[in-house]
């Protein structure tokens, strides 16, 4: 078996390139829409319509910016040009994001945070995708590549949690909100910032090939004719929305269904519990994948994680501690959803290699990140249309209405539980086709150094 170790050191580089996008994303995800209403004093539907262009965007520069970076040529390599490039305007711009550069002044402001939200996706994209694509040019080992990803997802994670707990308690330390959320977004830029350059200076490209010459149009085809790539995407979309409707529906079930004394205090204890135990779990399927090949790996972490949501479906309300319970163990599973399929694209990517000759990681990256954001818009818009549909009664005074219509309480049971479900079964069902096992990637492996006059145990450097 094709084997080839990295260093610690080259791990915890790779791993810390997505600490600060994860960061990024994390921070705009949840607090720029209420920033825009509470301190730039923008309406809700005008704050709404500058994150809509913005997603937009950041879904079409996907594969753009992945089919440049693919014909990159630098001496930094193709990937980590673009991250070292790319990291200080993405600080700057996320940076921009916080400031109020026109108060009481509607029409300037728009202008202004469409503006940044374009600059904001495209250095994003620019920094992220390129990560994102880098997998395969560390390593060709099978194992390993689960390894880079379990040290990723770990700094992902980690970064997620401390920005969710710690960014509100940076901002009350200003008596002035719009100074305290401007001093935030700075620290925060310099923790986007200096993981990259981490990852870009403890990194190095082994394994390029030249610049695919197939035009873009024909690269698509080609890309959407690879089995194993449609397997690939199938279980990360499925696993992906069922986080996304979970991670969205949680504030209502917690706050209209398990009805706790102090929900905004359980609320986060909540995400805490799954975000935690994912942050655990990665350690433990990465070691797991050592035994087993991914598809079984992922197959065993959905069927956790499907147990888990079915257990949040028969929840009674003041079940607080059995909710905490179910949470961790949806984590297990979660960290599997978060691991497995980024782990797989590599393989499909060699697969690829060997069918046409040609490496295009960027494209196969852009298209899944693409996917990817379409499938988060299309879940929170689909669960806003049916709260309203079922008759969802809005906060008065701040207060949330717990008397709502039956229809409400059966919505956000459905949207806990049997639908994220029925999605991590088709993950299931797609993963029991995906053709790359241990054996199958050797074999691949050996026809490719065949193809390249070189014997196998030579195909890599010695570290």
């Amino acid at each position: 078996m094709y084997t080839e170790k990295l260093s610690l050191r080259t791990k915890l580089a790779y791993g810390a390139g997505d600490l600060g996008t994860a960061i990024a994303a994390n921070i705009i995800t949840f607090f720029l829409l209420p920033f825009f209403t509470d301190v730039a004093g923008l309406s809700p539907s005008a704050g709404g319509t500058i994150l809509l262009i913005g997603k937009l965007w950041d879904a079409i520069n996907d594969p753009i910016i992945g089919y440049l970076t693919d014909r990159t040529r630098a001496p930094l390599g193709r990937r980590r040009s673009w991250m070292a490039y790319g990291a200080i305007p993405l600080g700057l711009s996320f940076l921009g994001c916080w400031w109020v550069p026109f108060p009481g002044n509607e029409t300037a402001l728009l202008w202004y945070y469409g503006a940044i939200a374009l600059l904001f996706n495209t250095f994003y994209t620019a920094v992220n995708l390129p990560y994102s694509a880098l997998t395969p040019e560390l390593t060709r080992d099978y194992n390993e590549r689960t390894s880079l990803n379990n040290f990723r997802f770990a700094f992902s994670i980690g970064g997620s949690l401390v920005s969710a707990v710690v960014h509100l308690r940076l901002i009350a330390l200003f008596e002035n909100p719009a100074l305290g959320w401007l001093a935030a977004g700075a620290l925060w830029s310099v923790a986007i910032v200096v993981p990259t350059f981490w990852c870009v200076a403890g990194t190095r490209e082994r394994y390029q090939l030249p610049p695919c010459a197939i035009p873009l149009g024909q690269q698509m085809l080609i890309v959407f004719r690879n089995r194993a790539y449609l397997c690939v995407i199938g279980i990360y979309i499925c696993s992906w929305l069922a986080l996304q409707l979970t991670a969205t529906v949680i504030p209502y079930f917690v706050t209209y269904w398990i009805r706790p004394e102090k929900p905004n205090e359980v609320i986060p204890l909540v995400i805490l519990a799954v975000q935690g135990m994912a942050f655990v779990g990665l350690f433990g399927w990465s070691w797991v994948s050592r035994h087993w090949d991914k598809r079984t790996v992922y197959v065993a972490g959905m069927t956790v994680w499907i147990l888990a949501q079915g257990g949040l479906f028969v929840l009674q309300p003041q079940q607080v501690t059995a909710m905490y319970v179910l949470a961790i163990a949806a984590g297990i599973g979660v960290s599997a959803g978060y691991l497995i399929p980024w782990s797989m694209m590599p393989d499909v990517i060699e697969l690829d290699e060997l069918e046409t000759g040609e490496r295009r990681e960027g494209i196969f990256y852009g298209f899944m990140v693409l996917l990817q954001k379409i499938a988060l818009a299309l879940a929170l818009f689909g669960v806003g249309q049916l709260l309203d549909r079922a008759g969802f009664i809005l906060p008065q005074d701040n207060q949330p209405v717990l008397n709502q219509p039956p229809a409400v309480f059966d919505t956000v049971r459905v949207l806990i539980a049997p639908f994220p479900a029925l999605l991590l079964i088709g993950g299931i069902a797609i993963g029991a086709v995906y053709p790359i096992t241990k054996e199958r990637y050797a074999e691949i492996r050996a026809r490719i150094a065949a193809r390249e006059s070189l014997p196998p145990e030579e195909d890599h450097p010695s570290m």
